[in-house]
């Protein structure tokens, strides 16, 4: 029996070892977080007391800053106040001035005017010579520092008549400028027109008298049809062999016209008023754009300037014919050519 519950015990699991062993290991990971968070809540206590003390010097700087605005606030009313005081200290001497003048006219004219009442008045004389001595130094002053003032008023005068001369001839050789840049572009005008005619001319003779093809004012206008299906912008092969024609007279053309000319030729597409149905265009604003950018990228890939191309897109909005008939709309939907000036 004895013998059997020592093997009981022998072969009994003891699990007090392994849970003191998980015990101090659970204190000392928490004693290392509470370290770790001490230290961490130390540096975040010396980072917030340099701000602090950024915070502080800062607002030191804004309080200097206050008190030296403040300082010059003080100063500027401080001069608006002496030359006010000036102003009327001036104007009380002036009117001083006339007022012993006046008199002194008075007393001198009085004297003049009444002989015998110069032993009466000998007595008041000599009590206001004191007064007439000091009112004409006073009045010389004054008349020293009007003579200043005028001479400043005619110095500025001076300057304004030789500014306004200065305008005067500014403004004529402005005139002239104009006068002369007007004719320039006149003469421009006139090159860019006669080279228009002659390309105008060439198109005209090549292409012959075609009803799809006609001339409208200073353009060229070529149907729709002409050169792209409907609702599409890709050049029909037809359409092609016309702008391989336009390509070669505007490389001439090129040659022609002086480089200091910034002519352009203009493509411009036109729909017609009815709205488009299609995947590719959600707009006729859309289908017009690329119907000319198309013809444009066809004039560059023969040899013509890039520069000297211009692709614009009007839509429905510049009809030919107002009506509502197929032949409104087949008129409507259109290519034109324009040689211009950018």
């Amino acid at each position: 029996m004895a013998l059997a519950r020592a093997r009981r015990s022998e072969s009994g699991f003891n699990y007090w070892p392994g849970f003191v062993d998980a015990l101090s290991t659970l204190v000392l990971s928490v004693v290392f977080l509470l370290s770790i968070f001490l230290v961490v809540q130390f540096f975040l206590s010396q980072q917030v007391t340099g701000k602090d003390k950024a915070l502080d010097e800062l607002k030191a700087k804004i309080a200097q800053l206050n008190d030296l605005l403040s300082l010059e606030k003080l100063g500027k009313l401080n001069l608006d106040d002496e030359v006010a005081q000036l102003k009327a200290g001036l104007a009380s001497a002036e009117s001083e001035r006339d007022r012993v003048k006046g008199l002194y006219e008075g007393l001198a004219n009085a004297g003049n005017d009444a002989a015998g009442r110069n032993a009466e008045l000998s007595k008041a004389l000599e009590s206001e010579k004191g007064v007439s001595a000091r009112a004409l130094s006073q009045i010389e002053v004054l008349n020293q520092q009007i003579s200043a003032l005028r001479r400043q008023l005619a110095a500025l005068e001076e300057a304004l008549d030789a500014s306004e001369k200065r305008d005067k001839e500014s403004q004529s050789r402005i005139a002239d400028l104009g006068q002369r840049l007007n004719i320039a572009l006149a003469q421009r005008v006139q090159e860019l027109s006669r080279y228009r005619s002659e390309f105008f001319g060439r198109l005209r003779a090549i292409l012959g008298n075609r009803p799809d093809i006609r001339i409208v004012g200073d353009r060229f206008v070529f149907q729709s049809e002409v050169f792209f299906d409907t609702g599409q912008a890709t050049l029909l092969p037809e359409g092609i062999s016309e702008l391989d024609t336009v390509a070669s007279a505007l490389l001439d053309l090129d040659k022609q016209i002086p480089k200091e000319i910034p002519w352009v030729l203009r493509v411009d597409g036109h729909t017609d008023v009815r709205p488009i149905n299609s995947p590719i265009f959600k707009s006729n604003w859309e289908l017009s754009s690329a119907r000319a950018i198309s013809v444009v990228q066809y004039l560059i890939s023969k040899g013509v300037p890039a520069q000297r191309l211009v692709a614009a897109g009007f839509a429905e909005y510049q009809p030919l014919d107002p009506g509502n008939t197929e032949d409104a709309y087949k008129r409507n939907r259109r290519i034109e050519l324009k040689l211009t000036e950018r």
